[in-house]
């Protein structure tokens, strides 16, 4: 593996660099505070994001997209999350699973999501159903021409923004190794369709103004000509989406690891106490080495993960490693980092509670830390155990 950048890619993370630090950061305190982000400001960065040929940098330039690889999409992510996710969302990265568009859909979900003209988002979890996604309830039954769906989607993020949803419901259910099964489907539902319900979910405290929602489908009746892939084969579009899915994840934990490292360091060297740096201290001074190391770890994992992608040679329990082990990093360098700060790491007139607040969100969507430690431990024992 060759760890020198090419020059476009240091390109693109100085460009990514300077547009958060101009077109986002300006507003995280403001939108943190006010738990929501103005229509206008939504605008507005997309808009920005379109010009600087930023928007949908993660779908293939035969549709309009930025074609950027997936090692340089995690470096994109990196900079991006160096600000709360409620602004850098709007530099948007539709579910690239909508590549199964097919026909009409093309014109109708495809092209206009990668243009900004709609968004979408992704209806997968249920009140029952998180880490086990195979217990969804949602169902879909054929009649006629059309499905009709019914049951209930939580923590789906910006459904409140989105145009539409890939609803994600079970259309069959089948026996494997002895154990019921479900066979599921994707659902293109267009927002505003009769038996469709979307409002605003619990309150988070991570990533305040970045909301999660509740859909309810009550007879909800979808033409045939709307399923995404195939019928009964949802999880083969849905599984490329999220396991690609962990190791930006991953990017951006290394992104917010970086920004708090670089307040603590400052703090550091800024802060006196007994007539000096508290830096020079080495109960101090250890914490920083050891935050470092772990984030330099954490991001080298992440990039060899996502340079591993573009090649084809990715196991999901890679993916799964790069997750768990970058945004538990982040745990603990955004509490060493308010640990540094000592109380004013805990007030408001700075960003290091925002980041403390905001990291530790990322150990449970997603996949749990719990989930991709199950991951892990059954692909290296899978060869052992046949």
């Amino acid at each position: 593996m060759d760890f020198q950048l090419t020059q476009e890619q240091e390109m693109l993370v100085e460009a990514v660099k300077a547009f958060v630090e101009k077109e986002l950061l300006p507003y995280e305190e403001e939108v943190d505070r006010a738990d929501a982000v103005s229509p206008e400001l939504a605008a507005k960065i997309r808009g920005k994001a379109l010009a600087a040929g930023f928007y949908a940098f993660n779908m293939p330039e035969e549709v309009g997209g930025g074609g950027l690889d997936y090692l340089s999409q995690a470096l994109v992510e990196r900079e991006l999350s160096k600000v709360s996710w409620a602004l850098h969302v709007f530099v948007a990265r539709p579910s690239k699973i909508l590549m199964a568009c097919k026909g009409q859909q093309i014109q109708d979900y495809l092209l206009p999501v990668v243009q900004g003209e709609k968004i979408d988002c992704f209806a997968l979890t249920e009140p029952g159903a998180g880490s086990d996604a195979n217990s969804i309830k949602t169902r879909a039954v054929r009649d006629g021409e059309d499905f009709v769906i019914n049951g209930a989607k939580h923590f789906i993020s910006h459904a409140g923004h989105a145009d539409f949803a890939i609803v994600f419901a079970v259309t069959d259910t089948f026996e494997r190794n002895g154990k019921k099964r479900n066979a599921v489907t994707a659902f293109l539902v267009d927002k505003g369709t009769a038996g469709m319900t979307v409002r605003r979910g619990p309150r988070c405290v991570s990533n305040k103004g970045y909301h999660t929602y509740e859909i309810f489908f009550d007879d909800c009746r979808v033409p045939a000509s709307q399923v995404l892939g195939e019928v009964d084969k949802g999880w083969e579009v849905a599984n490329a989406w999220l396991t690609a899915g962990r190791v930006m994840v991953a990017a951006n934990c290394v992104g917010q690891a970086q920004r708090a490292m670089d307040l603590a360091l400052q703090w550091s060297a800024d802060r006196k106490q007994f007539g000096a740096a508290i830096g020079s201290y080495q109960g101090i001074s250890f914490k920083l080495a050891d935050m470092a190391t772990q984030i330099r770890a954490a991001e080298l994992m992440t990039l060899h993960t996502a340079w591993k992608m573009d090649r084809g040679t990715m196991t999901d329990g890679e993916a799964g490693m790069a997750k768990l082990f970058a945004s538990e990093v982040l745990g603990k360098v955004a509490d060493e980092t308010v640990q540094i700060f000592g109380g004013m790491g805990l007030m408001d007139e700075g960003p290091v509670e925002r980041i403390w607040r905001n990291a530790r969100i990322e150990r449970i969507w997603e996949g749990t830390s719990e989930i991709q430690r199950h991951i892990i431990s059954r692909e290296l024992l899978r060869p052992l155990l046949r």
